[in-house]
């Protein structure tokens, strides 16, 4: 037997949690009285931190919401089917299965900056506040724009599919319950009420550097990359390069050849802010732990995700590319990203977490630029990305193709969640190829550390059938089934749709087929 657990059954059973009505149900921390929450501007102060905070939990933007756009590409893959990603990577959930976190941390985003949205403008300040409460009110509508925006990707089509005309997700703009049941929105409807929030939102923001919280400029490079997924180049083109310009009169600048291996973990500064427009800030005292895109990302952490040897040949077609520089090798198996570096005496877990970057600007003005058929902008704006990655490259006289960007951006983003999203809103397939590389000589789509599991259930009782219900909801491969009367165990095969039944369920402990045996016979049964 190539892999053999023998799994007994106590009196628990561990099932899969289902998904219900409870996605906008807030914790009592943040389900307040609207009337008396906010009464003072430092009130909204204090709950854009905590939205700020749920945005740093593993499950939101210090994880799942970032490596769910790799792990479903191409450039990045599971070590194996134990860890963390390996059901984004197999696509093994279902409407069914899928976690609850993706919807529930949005809509909590959702309703809190809703929270502030409501009340903000009714306080009486000061003349002297105004400003102050500009930028507070900027930062909800942001946020609000954001949450609903990775919302629509997750659950929606592409706006390119057939102009937003499929359905994407409830936009609510008030404050739910656990018994709301909102109807679904158009994917042109989210889309309108996002970029709605998000001009809203550059028009209060200022542009000034604030650690860790969204300003001016994050918010324009997300409203072009929204305006980018819509396929509205002009405005995504417009927008971007007028954030570019805006960011760095503020002292923000591309990270140079030398210092790129290493600037990630740089703690910015309003002297130094560096190209990370908006980032998860993520402290030892205060940290998303180790399920978060440090430890994940990292040789010496869960090594969770590594790059495919297909990415890595394509990386290093360039030998002098400083992103290869960026790849922490664990012997010659697996090499991981390391951009999510952690800062001056933090853990690896601490790391902070890039959502949104200055070269992103440049990326997204390039492909709108190819797009509008202006190969002039295309070359200004992709030239700065090429050389930084090697002095010795230009684009200078090129014609610029959409694929050539598209490469940059994935030579440039990688391990920062855009690859899936990236090839599904240009119509394009993902395509996994295997390929072998002596430095990866572990890494393969295809190996037995990939495979499905096959389990075996010896048993057709209670808990047999609970077991084996828990399993396909799953998406779990129940490849065997015996039992000591062979009818009892055909009964049970066909009821599950389970190919293999034992004549002798002696037989199951010697096929090299099984990889986990599931006994739930009574324990004194046992041998």
């Amino acid at each position: 037997m190539k892999l053999l657990k023998y799994l007994f059954v106590s009196s628990v059973l561990l099932v899969a949690t289902s998904c219900g009505n409870n996605w906008l149900d807030l914790d009592p921390s943040t389900s307040v009285d609207t009337e008396t929450s906010i009464k003072i501007l430092s009130d909204v102060e204090f709950t854009l931190n905590g939205i700020y905070s749920t945005m740093q939990s593993s499950d939101a933007y210090s994880g799942r919401l970032v490596y769910y756009g790799d792990v479903t590409g191409d450039d990045m893959q599971a070590v194996s089917s134990t860890k963390r990603v390996a059901n984004y990577y197999r696509f093994n959930f279902t409407k069914d299965n899928g976690p609850t976190s993706h919807w529930s941390y949005l809509y909590s985003i959702i309703q809190n900056c809703n929270l502030i949205l409501m009340n903000i403008d009714k306080l009486k300040i000061d003349e002297e506040d105004a400003a102050y409460r500009d930028d507070l009110k900027g930062e909800a509508l942001a946020l609000r724009g954001l949450a609903l925006f990775d919302l629509t990707r997750i659950f929606g089509y592409p706006y390119t599919k057939n102009n937003g005309a499929s359905l994407g997700v409830p936009i609510i703009e008030g404050l739910s319950t656990i018994d709301s049941k909102p109807a679904r929105n158009t994917v042109a409807q989210c889309y309108e009420k996002i970029i709605d929030d998000l001009t809203k939102s550059t028009k209060l923001l200022s542009g000034k550097f604030n650690k860790g919280k969204i300003n001016k400029w994050g918010a324009m490079v997300l409203l072009s990359r929204v305006y980018l997924y819509k396929n509205d180049n002009t405005n995504a083109f417009n927008t971007a390069k007028e954030a570019i310009e805006g960011a760095e009169k503020q002292g923000y600048a591309l990270w140079t050849n030398e210092e790129y291996p290493t600037a990630w973990g740089n703690d910015a500064s309003a002297s130094n802010p560096g190209e990370v427009l908006f980032e998860i800030v993520n402290l030892t005292t205060d940290s998303p732990g180790k399920e978060s895109m440090g430890y994940l990302n990292s040789k010496d952490g869960y090594d969770d995700m590594c790059i495919t040897c297909s990415f890595y040949q394509f990386l290093k077609e360039d030998p002098n590319d400083v992103r290869l520089k960026l790849l922490s090798f664990d012997k010659k198996y697996y090499a991981y990203v390391f951009k999510y570096q952690p800062q001056q005496n933090e853990n690896i877990e601490d790391a902070n977490i890039p959502l949104i970057r200055l070269s992103e600007a440049y990326l997204i003005a390039a492909e709108a630029a190819v797009k509008l058929n202006d190969n002039d902008a295309a070359v200004e704006f992709l030239d700065p990305i090429v050389r930084r990655a090697n002095p010795d490259k230009t684009v200078q006289g090129e014609k610029i193709t959409l694929e050539r960007v598209l490469n940059e951006r994935r030579k440039e983003l990688v391990a920062e969640g855009h690859r899936m999203y990236d090839a599904v809103r240009n119509g394009l397939t993902i395509e996994r190829v295997n390929v072998t590389d002596k430095n990866l000589s572990k890494t393969k789509h295809d190996t037995k550390y990939m495979k499905d599991i096959n389990w075996a259930v010896l048993g057709t009782g209670v808990i047999a059938n609970e077991m084996a219900v828990a399993l396909k909801k799953n998406g779990k491969n129940i490849y065997a089934v015996g039992n000591r009367t062979y009818e009892k165990a055909v009964a049970f095969g066909e009821k599950y749709g389970i190919g293999k039944v034992y004549a002798d369920y002696n037989e199951m402990f010697t096929d090299p087929e099984v990889d986990v045996i599931y006994i739930t016979t009574p324990h004194n049964t046992h041998k």
